[in-house]
């Protein structure tokens, strides 16, 4: 069968762009009417912002990083100052530091307001001082495509010593004497397959290829252990990763394999001093803790297995204990271990950190010193903004938490506002958790407008946070809520494989589930339902409008992944290969193309009444390709029956961007202020309650 649209997709075709400023008019033309409530939402965004603040300042070393905001500037300054005794002090022993007022000896290390100067687009992809503190790394990216430059400072005098390294992704680490740094690379389908070695002040031609990975079902990467000692690098597709350690101290060396690559064993490897920590599924489906020596890497001793309902993620080790991220009974966590003399877990110490609220999520904060006896930690909800908290380890008791920073939000009294789970059955009776917000007021009445926002892909968790612009929406009587359905990682890496390949459809479903939830339940009424989901989420909204369009009002699809079947069926396409773990080749399998056949948005428009529809994209996303909404779009509006007066489709492509939309905190208002007040005009909660 011909596509009649597949010729949006080359972005240098001058007749592309003009359809997609095209687009990007009409979607003017039909959200004129809605100037005025954007330009207030713009500014209910800038009233619950504290325009100028700073974060807490984080030990490296011998130096205090900081980074400040300035009203009026859309990125910040990262500044540091030295530790000092005559230090002002606060909560924790950490530096005591004004919002606008800057410390004495306190030095700027990078202005990104200055450095933005000009550009359309600005995004940092890596921060990294070295390891005597005297140069930083950083790389930045001025069109959206992930392809950044690297640039070398020297923190004495100031000077940009190297920029020669370009078009690079995601990472960078000095060597231990600073003479080398690391990053990696990606292949024209914009997969990181290679690290290489830079050699500081030499030609990029002269750089040495340390790894590559050729399997382009995986990509791979690096961090640099919290000791200093050791170059993590790990490749990795969705069910499958294999781990190599490269000595810092001799950077030119090769990397050491440690426990190879197993079909279907997920593992992460953390460097901890005399040993190795692993976080592995061999056998065991909700991960396991394991230990092994230097020595032999691939000999695993499993000291910690996931309890029933649980999913351990992560471990960060330090010279006196293991802080365990997981997941549990649907929320984020932390639990820390302590560590003998000898270096062991002592396993019967181990307490997990927790303030108490329903749908509190606790996840580790910057925690850079590998001899640190404190351990910083995040602690949010959907009424509490991000708070920085700290709590000291290795104590006989169980000290109380300090609170180190609470996010200030101007113009916003969490009492006015409540938060709860809810549970809704999906088709096959599962339970599915829902978190839900409102104003004290709203009542469950069958009457208010409602929100209702899902990802549901790749084991990726959304959990209930904090979002200061939501407070416009639950101003306006808008019932928020959250579906955590199949997919995705909240209830355990069961929850995700139940919502991949052959059992994709259970996301779309659950979905619908809990929308039909909310209105049964009475917090939505059966005609003011907004969706929203982004990327793999924008599949989410495509498929539940073909599902279940009588159900929403609304969908705002971002970056949405819509023509999902084009791209999975062309190897050459970014990230297709990449892909086939997670949806199924329909390549070989005719099985899995009949499957995906029968969910994918493009596919699946029909002749009947839709639900207004805004879908976004930009230029140069690299994830998403630009034509997938703008293809989707021109589907719609020749096959729905819908008026489309009443119920327009609209689709805005920012022209200088990437997968995140505009880059800048100013610039992110308005693109977000445009989108919602659609959303609200269309759920009939323009006015505020």
């Amino acid at each position: 069968m011909v596509d009649p649209y597949e010729w949006m997709r080359d972005k240098n075709d001058p007749e592309v762009i003009a359809h997609l400023e095209a687009e990007n008019a009409y979607a003017d033309a039909r959200t004129a009417h809605l100037d005025g409530l954007r330009s207030t939402l713009v500014q209910e965004f800038v009233g619950h912002l504290q325009e100028t603040d700073l974060s807490v300042p984080v030990r490296r070393g011998n130096w205090w990083y900081i980074t400040r905001t300035t009203a009026g500037h859309d990125y910040p300054a990262f500044t540091r100052v030295a530790e000092h005794p005559d230090l002002p002090r606060g909560a924790g022993g950490v530096p005591a530091i004004e919002p606008g007022v800057a410390l004495e000896g306190e030095q700027v290390l990078l202005d990104a307001q200055s450095e933005a100067e000009g550009a359309e687009f600005y995004q940092l992809g890596g921060f990294v001082p070295s390891p005597e503190h005297d140069l930083l790394a950083y790389a930045v990216d001025t069109a959206g495509d992930e392809r950044y430059t690297v640039r070398i400072k020297d923190l004495g005098d100031g000077a940009i010593l190297d920029e020669s390294v370009t078009g690079v992704g995601y990472g960078l680490a000095f060597s231990a004497d600073q003479k080398w740094l690391f990053y990696a690379r990606v292949d024209d389908a914009w997969r990181q397959h290679q690290i290489w070695r830079h050699r500081i002040g030499t030609p990029a031609e002269q750089d040495e290829l340390v790894i590559e990975e050729t399997d382009e079902r995986f990509s791979i990467g690096f961090g640099r252990s919290r000791d200093g000692s050791t170059l993590v690098i790990q490749a990795g597709s969705t069910t499958t990763s294999e781990v190599w350690l490269l000595d810092l101290h001799d950077p030119t060396s090769a990397p050491r394999p440690t426990a190879g690559r197993r079909d279907g064993v997920d593992y992460s490897i953390e460097h901890a001093g005399d040993r190795l920590l692993v976080v592995h599924n061999d056998g065991i489906q909700g991960f396991a803790l394991a230990v092994a020596s230097l020595e032999e890497p691939s000999a695993w001793e499993n000291v910690l297995e996931a309890a029933e309902g649980e999913r351990i993620l992560a471990a960060d080790a330090f010279a006196s204990f293991v802080a365990l991220e997981l997941r549990s009974e649907g929320l984020a966590g932390v639990r820390v271990i302590p560590r003998g003399a000898d270096g062991d877990l002592d396993l019967g110490a181990a307490r997990t950190i927790t303030h108490g609220g329903e749908l509190d999520t606790v996840e580790l904060s910057a925690n850079p010193d590998w001899e640190q006896t404190t351990l910083r930690y995040e602690l949010g909800s959907l009424l509490t903004p991000v708070t920085i908290a700290q709590v000291e380890v290795g104590t006989d008791d169980e000290p109380e938490p300090t609170i180190l920073h609470r996010t200030p939000v101007p113009n916003y009294d969490p009492e006015l506002y409540v938060e709860k789970r809810l549970w809704a059955t999906a088709a096959d009776g599962t339970q599915i958790p829902v978190s839900l917000v409102a104003r004290r007021e709203v009542s469950a009445d069958g009457t208010n407008p409602g929100y209702l926002y899902g990802y549901g892909s790749y084991e990726t968790s959304v959990d209930p946070s904090f979002v200061a612009s939501r407070l416009s929406m639950l101003d306006r009587g808008v019932a928020i809520a959250i579906a955590h359905i199949r997919g995705g990682g909240e209830m355990g890496r069961a929850w995700y494989e139940h919502g991949k390949l052959l059992e994709k459809k259970n996301t779309f479903s659950d979905f619908v589930a809990v929308a039909d939830h909310l209105v049964a339940e009475g917090w939505v009424a059966e005609d003011r339902l907004a969706a929203e989901g982004r990327s793999a989420g924008g599949l989410l909204m495509g498929a539940i409008a073909n599902l279940a369009p009588h159900r929403f009002r609304a969908v705002l699809a971002g970056v949405p992944f819509v023509d999902a079947l084009t791209t999975i069926l062309d190897p050459s396409l970014p990230l297709t290969v990449g892909e086939w773990e997670e949806w199924g080749n329909p390549v070989d399998s005719e099985e899995v193309y009949r499957y995906m056949k029968e969910y994918t948005p493009y596919e699946n428009v029909r002749a009947e009444q839709y639900p207004a529809i805004f879908a976004t994209t930009s230029l140069n996303d690299t994830r998403v390709f630009f034509v997938e909404p703008a293809k989707w779009v021109a589907r719609l509006r020749e096959t729905v029956t819908s008026d489309q007066a009443e119920r327009p489709i609209v689709f805005r492509c920012e022209m200088v961007a990437g997968h995140g939309g505009r880059s800048g905190r100013y610039r992110k208002f308005e693109q977000r202020a445009g989108e919602l007040a659609w959303l609200l005009d269309q759920i009939g909660a323009s006015e505020l309650i």
